[in-house]
Formats: C-alpha cells, structure tokens, sequence
C-alpha cells in the first residue's frame, strides 16, 4: 500500500503565498519522480511542476517564476511553494508520486487533493 497524504491548502488573497506538502509512506519503496497537477473546475487536470530523483524540475509556463518545487529524500515529501498567486490558480491541486515497490514494480500514484482558493 502507498499513501499521500496532501497539506497545505486553503484560502489566500491575490499576492498571497502558500506551501504545499505531500508526504509519501509504504514499505520497502523508493520514489522516483514526483510532483503536482491541479483541476479547475470544468477544466482537465493540469501539470504544474515535476521533480525527478535527481532534482531537475519542469514547471508549466503558467507558474514558472512563481512556484518552487522541491523535496526531501529523508522525509519522502514534496513541497510546492507558491508565490504571487492570482486567482486563475484556484484549483484541487493534486500530488503524484512515480513509486518502486519490492515485488510490485514501478507504479504511479496520486494524493487525494487539496483545495487552493485565491481570492481578488
């Protein structure tokens, strides 16, 4: 079993800023890439930024220059830092989790959503 356990959101003002977490726990695992999506509503789920295991990031044209992905190996967790929001980044964001497991192979996993609310 793999968890993702997701925190951080909530309601912040245009300007605003706010951190995501996302911690990742199972037995005999190791992650590869992870990252964060986000749905609007009536929209599709979106890439927002990815990290692979060697720390090169990706981010979506949209938020380059505003959020910040990063993680910690010991802690199995991902951060998003989000800066200068505007409410076009209202949306459930999303955590993913590239995931080896002992017998199980290589599987993908996502996080049940957290809320981020920008108000104007």
């Amino acid at each position: 079993q793999v968890q993702l356990v997701e925190s951080g959101g909530g309601l912040v003002q245009a300007g605003g800023s706010l951190r995501l977490s996302c911690a990742v726990s199972s037995s005999s695992f190791r992650i590869n890439a992870m990252g964060w999506y986000r749905q609007a509503p009536g929209k599709q789920r979106e890439l927002v930024a990815t990290i692979n295991s060697g720390d090169n990031t990706n981010y979506a044209d949209s938020v380059k220059g505003r959020f910040t992905i990063s993680r910690d190996n010991a802690k199995n967790t991902v951060y998003l830092q989000m800066n200068s929001l505007n409410p076009e980044d209202t949306a459930v964001y999303y955590c993913n989790a590239e995931v080896w497991r002992r017998i199980v192979g290589t599987r993908e996993y996502w996080g049940q959503g957290t809320q981020v609310t920008v108000s104007s």
